[in-house]
């Protein structure tokens, strides 16, 4: 049995109502915080990849002018990127192709005194695509080019 003067003593008691209403405020307001966080959060970057019409194709003695190039650009939906930057680059990298996608994705690019790294005989056109949503795209190994 609990002795009678701890129900008298009142001490423990004394202000302890808004003790509680003020606790629990600063709970409620930390959660709403942590939550206004999460549901403002940015959406991933969706992801995208581009294919070009040929596989391959070959210059004379790794230097010269590539064919037309169409390339496509789609995300994971296969639906078309239109407004997409796409750049290409022969396989020295010291010649470069760019252009933006139309509203099909596509866009025809050509590689003009296109050359392989010296001693190569073999080599490859790389791509890179940026849009707005969507993350980077990039293939080292997007055509094969071949010397003649």
């Amino acid at each position: 049995m609990l002795p009678l003067r701890l129900f008298r003593n009142e001490k423990g008691a004394i202000g302890l109502p808004i003790r509680m209403v003020v606790l629990t405020t600063i709970g409620l307001i930390g959660s709403a915080v942590i939550l206004a966080g999460i549901v403002n959060t940015p959406a991933p970057p969706r992801p995208m990849y581009a294919v070009s019409n040929i596989s391959n194709f070959s210059i004379p003695s790794g230097y010269g002018d590539s064919p037309p190039m169409l390339i496509t650009v789609r995300n994971v939906e296969n639906i078309p990127v239109g407004g997409c930057n796409v750049v290409l680059r022969d396989p020295s990298e010291t010649v470069a192709a760019a252009g933006v996608t139309n509203s099909n994705g596509e866009i025809i690019l050509s590689l003009d005194n296109a050359s392989l790294s010296p001693g190569k005989h073999e080599g490859y056109v790389s791509v890179k695509a940026v849009a707005g949503g969507y993350g980077d795209y990039s293939d080292s190994y997007l055509v094969k080019v071949r010397a003649s």
